[in-house]
């Protein structure tokens, strides 16, 4: 497994935007996909985005199509997520994941290391 730490969260005012970033602690992940997910209070954690090892390919919830741009930097070991034009129901706490199963890995299960969470506060 990998440690990870999320960083970057804040509160945001809808139509700004705000970014993301993740990192492991202590070990490289370039050869795992990776991908954030977001859990609101009350609610399941819902995949948001994932991107491959090598930044090729990207896969996104529709929730975040559009919107949500995923992206990593495999020299600074860093994946980021760009939040664009954030609304209030972009409200959660967002959690960066390590995968290594097949593409695209989009449920919890396929992912095996998880952060902390970061808070998202999209004010209206």
């Amino acid at each position: 497994q990998v440690q990870l730490v999320e960083s970057g969260g804040g509160l945001v005012q809808a139509g700004g935007s705000l970014r993301l970033s993740c990192a492991p602690s202590g070990r490289t992940f370039s050869r795992y996909a990776m991908g954030w997910f977001r859990q609101a209070p009350g609610k399941e954690r819902e995949f948001v985005a994932v991107i491959n090892w090598n930044g090729g390919s990207t896969y996104y919830a529709d929730s975040a199509k559009g919107r949500f741009t995923i992206s990593r930097d495999n020299a600074k070991n860093t994946v980021y997520l760009e939040m664009n034009s954030p609304k209030p129901e972009d409200t959660a706490v967002y959690y960066c994941a390590a995968s290594g199963s097949s593409w695209p890995p989009s449920t919890f299960s396929d992912f095996h290391s998880w952060g902390q969470g970061t808070q998202v506060t999209v004010s209206s």
